[in-house]
């Protein structure tokens, strides 16, 4: 009888590890797919860069720096969206391509503030139509983001209760990173504006 009794509680834990591993690759898979539709969207960021700066270029003779930063810094950000595409949920990984993203989306927007400047540029169809792709995109881009962090919070809320922790700990499932716009303090701060 008590052979009987270990041998279907050795069966009930052993039912219940498979459960968990299976709802944690589950999770871990959804993670990953949520990470791919970042990569979508900023692929599709920066394929939209090139085209913005070749109809910019025909206008902005004198401002060749800001386009350069543009390129290089598209450069940048391809660079680490093909690393943390090859490392998803690795805090390294997502913290590089949050800030490569960053200096992308910065010197985007001193591209446009430029462009500002050159009502030719402004009224050109062709840089009217990207701008609007563009603005399209980025709110893509937030909202993937958005959801790739919820799949994280989901994952690491399964990976690190107990009792499903002695599980992801003895399989190798460590908590995922979030992906963060901002990482210091100083990023976070609200900008002062002095007249």
């Amino acid at each position: 009888m008590q052979l009987w009794v270990g041998v279907l509680l050795l069966v009930a834990v052993a039912l219940w590890a498979m459960a968990v591993y299976n709802r944690l690759v589950q999770l871990r898979n959804r993670t990953a797919n949520a990470f791919g539709q970042i990569d979508v969207q900023l692929k599709r960021r920066h394929d939209l860069v090139p085209n913005l700066v070749e109809v910019a270029r025909g206008y902005l003779q004198h401002e060749a720096s800001t386009l350069q930063a543009v390129i290089a810094a598209r450069g940048q950000a391809q660079g680490a969206a093909s690393n943390a595409r090859q490392h998803v949920g690795d805090a390294a990984a997502l913290g590089a391509l949050a800030a490569a993203e960053g200096v992308l989306g910065s010197s985007l927007g001193r591209l446009m503030v430029v462009a500002e400047a050159y009502p030719e540029l402004k009224a050109d169809a062709t840089m009217q139509s990207l701008s609007e792709e563009l603005t399209s995109t980025e709110n893509r881009i937030g909202f993937a983001r958005q959801a790739f962090n919820d799949q994280v919070l989901e994952f690491n809320n399964e990976a690190t209760q107990f009792p499903a922790l002695i599980v992801a700990r003895l399989l190798g499932f460590a908590p995922a990173a979030m992906l963060e716009a901002t990482r210091s303090e100083a990023e976070r701060a609200a900008p002062q504006v002095k007249f």
